[in-house]
Formats: structure tokens, sequence, C-alpha cells
């Protein structure tokens, strides 16, 4: 399954060496207004091009061929692509023999018989979070007035990231990192008990995120030392603002109004430059692997504006379910 989302139905398509990738955004509110250049700066964050990224640069020139008439959406599905222009394919042409470890090489041929794209990760490519970010923008628009921002916080496990991707760069092996995202003036009572609360929801399409391998709200796992009257967050006003806010901004899976807090874990890119030694399928025994093409020392680096769209892609489809059910939010 390649959707995620209840009303606000997200479905990303492509492959990495692909003629394009994009996303089709079912469910989008009529009257929003778009414009190509509304999606100009987040997909430049996620661009290549810094210290410790992928030397692949694509444009991500997006182009927009449906629901938006005028620079207002219709209320019919909303389909996005951006084409793929820089390709060197051949870079992945042993990995049906020797799968890449950490990679879905191995894992993708035996769940689709051995047809899978290799070039690139094919449909498995980080390549494919460009979709995600292009809903994003649109996604904030619904999750407005909230303000949602995420930021890498460590590398390497450490605070000093240029100093972790010089390091990895020097050994050319690659590293991971740490991002945290809040959400400032979140509305309340967003989110539905057991199993599509805020954080399950979040989670899911956190999780989707190539890379991604661990996720903590509020106090997170650092909640298993606490006792429960260090935990809990007293309220202090009757617009229900809390003394702490060690959950994170969400009781019973809902939105409380406080800002919204929560970390993600990155793990370190796959295709290391270092030698690895590893199954030749072909072949039945070991072999070395030395991983060729174009690949981020980091790929935390790019990973905040992802973030950010996942989040906003959840607490959208939250929103307008909320709406469903009670009625809110007639702005939309």
């Amino acid at each position: 399954m390649n959707s995620f989302g209840v009303v606000f139905r997200v479905s990303l398509f492509g492959e990495s060496h692909g003629p394009a990738i994009g996303v089709v955004i079912d469910g989008c509110p009529a009257g929003l207004q778009i414009k190509p250049e509304d999606f100009t700066a987040d997909l430049k964050r996620r661009q290549s091009g810094g210290k410790g990224t992928t030397k692949r640069h694509e444009p991500d020139l997006p182009e927009i061929l449906s629901g938006v008439f005028n620079g207002v959406t219709t209320g019919a599905p909303v389909t996005l692509i951006t084409r793929n222009s820089d390709k060197i394919s051949s870079d992945y042409d042993e990995f049906r023999q020797v799968p890449r470890p950490g990679h879905a090489d191995f894992v993708s041929q035996i769940k689709y018989s051995g047809f899978s794209d290799m070039r690139g990760s094919g449909h498995f490519s980080g390549r494919i979070t460009w979709g995600l970010v292009a809903a994003g923008v649109i996604a904030k628009k619904i999750a407005g007035p909230a303000e949602i921002s995420a930021k890498l916080i460590s590398a390497g496990g450490s605070a000093d990231i240029e100093k972790a991707v010089d390091d990895a760069i020097a050994l050319n092996d690659t590293i991971g990192g740490i991002i945290e995202c809040r959400v400032k003036t979140p509305p309340q009572a967003v989110g539905e008990p057991f199993f599509y609360s805020f954080e399950s929801a979040v989670s899911h399409i956190v999780f989707s995120i190539p890379a991604i391998k661990g996720i903590e709200f509020g106090a997170g796992f650092a909640a298993a030392t606490m006792r429960g009257s260090e935990h809990n967050d007293p309220f202090v006003n009757s617009k229900g603002a809390t003394a702490s806010n060690n959950a994170g901004g969400i009781n019973g899976g809902i939105t409380n109004g406080n800002e919204i807090l929560f970390n993600v874990v990155v793990k370190p890119t796959s295709s290391t430059g270092v030698d690895q030694t590893t199954f030749n399928f072909s072949e039945g025994k070991m072999t070395t692997l030395k991983v060729k093409g174009r690949h981020d020392t980091c790929i935390a680096l790019r990973m905040p504006v992802i973030v950010e769209a996942a989040t906003a892609i959840a607490m959208a489809d939250l929103i307008l379910v909320d709406r469903g059910i009670h009625g809110k939010r007639s702005d939309l």
C-alpha cells in the first residue's frame, strides 16, 4: 500500500530513476489557494547540495496536473509530479546478486518476485519523499495556524553536527541523527482514541519515511524513570496551559493545545563507502561489496522538512476527520 490518510489521503508514486515521481492527494478541501511557487521553499530544503549530501541534483520543479484551477483547489484529487533527470542507473546493476546490507534490495526481490526496480532503490528510495514534502505544503495550509518546525539536533551522537559530518566524510562512512519537531499553537482536541490517536497517526506516517528508526513524544523514554507526580503536567489556567510538558502536548491521544514535541531517530545511510563483507546470492558465497553511486553521508541533514511535512499531513487528516465527526473547523 502506498497511501496514508482517512479523509486527506496521500498516495505516492514513481521510482527513483523512472521518468517522474509524484503524489496524488484525495480529499483535499476546495478553495485553498495553491500556486507552484508555494512549494519552492520546502522543496529546496529537501534538496541535496550541501556538505554531507548526495551529489545527485534534481531541479525538483513541481508540475500541478489536476485538482487546481485558477490557482484554487477544486475539490478533485490534486496530482503533483516532478521529472527525474540526473540518473546513473548502471551503479545499481550488481545489487540483485549482492543485495546491499541495510537496504530493501533483498526483501523487495522476494516480495515482488524479482520484478522490483532496483535503479536508485526504485520505489524504496528517499527520493520518493519529494511527494511527502509537496503534500505537506498543502497540508500546512489546512493545519494552520499551527506552526510546524523541525531541526536536526544531533548527528553521529554529537551536538556538533558539522564536525560529525566532517569526521564521517573523512572515514568515507555514514552517520545518523536525531530530529526534533515542534508544533506551536496547535488546535485543541485533534486526534481519536486508540487506533487513530495523534501519536499513532504521526508515528505511522513518520515511520513511512525511509531511514526512520524511532520516535518519542514529550519526555519519551525518560518517562520510564519518572514518578507519576513528576511526569504529570499540572494545568495552570482555564485554557488548558500546563506547568510542564512531559506529555508532549497530547493526553489520551488528543492534543491539549500545548506545544506538541517529539523526537525522531534517523539511522545512518545504508550505502556506506566502507567495504562490507556480505553474501553473493548468485555465487552462493561471501564476498566484499563496495557500494558505488551517489549517496548522503548523513541523510538526517535533509530530514527536518520531510518530518514537518509528515506531521502536517497527519494533522490535516485528523482535523478533517474531526470536522466530519464533530462539525468543527468551519473555515475549511
